[in-house]
């Protein structure tokens, strides 16, 4: 399978993005609990304009994030790997396993207790982390593997930012929203226009936000809407949305997405933790996405190619999926997001996002190593 230049930059990206990410992570933890750990949790509660650092990482920079998501997903729908229902049959399913499967083993423990809103949280996938640590096995890595795990991980950031509009979202400001969207409507009729120039995108979008901020409907949304009102055109290097994705990139993987991480793993971490980890909250973020997560891809993947719905691409088995399921289980982003709107309190949080680093590093190295064993063993028979 022949990867496109533009498949292959994003993947390189996300690689080194990963990296980086697994990089602060550790910086974050290990400040968080060192002696200078008050002044460092206290840095990111600093107040700044009404809201803490946290605050505006969280629902201001992320926004950017959820802008590339946006684009991606538009570019993989008209020209990428989800252009073709038939070459995208298999991750969506795979995709809607992975969240449903994973979602439905937190219920199953939580349901009716006062965590129950969490069942968003093993949902996730990491993209740039996933694809991060499967970069690690280099060119032994089948093509059809690589985009079968990055289409699955863009659907995953579908299904997640769906789930965050539907069941995240407390109370709604009518007019705020009505604002938003008729400013959603506004952009919409300058790409119908063919107006190419993005300022005035960029500018309508930044005032999206201010009134979805104030809706009650999470303002990162809005990044998600005005990527499909930025004309797209043919796809080209020349078109608007080409030249705003390759222009978020980097700023995204080097400079958003490690704020984010190093910002929401600040977690001064007791010599009692781990009895948090007894709760079915934690146990069952644990469970679903270390257990949930492969379980999912796997069954709904053989569910959909049994039905004829969709077919394994060539080169890819099913030790593949099951690897690449592993994979999607290192929740991370997504996951400490969720977690944020899911709960209040301040020790739910907290074990919440233990649980997710626990799970995430658990996925991560059974993953590889499953990945590793199977592609030696390829390697081997071909000798």
């Amino acid at each position: 399978m022949k990867l496109t230049k533009t498949f292959n930059s994003f993947f390189n990206n996300e690689k080194s993005g990963g990296l980086l990410l697994l990089f602060v992570t550790i910086c974050s933890l290990y400040l968080a609990n060192s002696a200078y750990s008050t002044e460092y949790v206290a840095f990111w509660e600093k107040d700044l304009g009404g809201h803490s650092i946290t605050h505006w990482i969280n629902d201001g920079l992320m926004t950017i994030f959820f802008l590339l998501i946006g684009l991606e997903l538009e570019r993989e729908i008209y020209h990428g790997e989800l252009s073709n229902i038939k070459n995208a049959s298999l991750p969506i399913m795979a995709a809607i396993g992975g969240m449903l499967v994973p979602a439905g083993i937190f219920l199953a423990l939580n349901y009716g207790t006062a965590t129950q809103n969490g069942a968003g949280i093993p949902m996730a996938t990491d993209i740039a982390f996933a694809i991060g640590i499967l970069s690690l096995l280099g060119n032994k890595v089948p093509s059809s593997l690589k985009v079968f795990l990055t289409a699955l991980a863009v659907i995953d950031d579908l299904g997640a930012i769906i789930v965050i509009a539907v069941f995240y979202t407390s109370s709604i400001a009518f007019i705020n929203l009505a604002i938003a969207l008729g400013i959603w409507i506004l952009l919409f009729v300058l790409n119908r226009m063919k107006i190419h120039n993005l300022i005035p995108y960029l500018i309508g979008g930044a005032i999206m936000w201010y009134f979805m901020l104030n809706s009650g409907v999470h303002a990162t949304i809005t990044g998600v809407i005005l990527a499909f009102v930025i004309p797209f055109g043919d796809g080209g290097e020349k078109t608007s949305s080409y030249r705003l994705q390759h222009f978020l990139h980097k700023p995204v993987s080097f400079i958003i997405l490690p704020l984010f991480a190093i910002a929401n793993t600040c977690i001064a971490i007791d010599s009692d933790w781990h009895e948090g980890l007894n709760h079915p909250n934690t146990f069952g973020i644990i469970l679903g996405l270390v257990l949930g997560k492969p379980l999912g891809i796997v069954l709904f993947s053989s569910i959909g190619v049994t039905a004829g719905l969709c077919a394994l691409p060539k080169n890819l088995k099913w030790s593949h999926i099951l690897g690449a399921g592993m994979l999607g289980g290192i929740g991370f982003t997504m996951s400490i997001f969720i977690t944020i709107l899911a709960f209040t309190d301040h020790e739910t949080i907290v074990f919440s996002k233990i649980a997710i680093l626990i799970a995430s590093v658990l996925s991560g190295l059974f993953g590889f190593t499953f990945l590793k064993l199977i592609l030696k063993k390829k390697k081997s028979a071909k000798q």
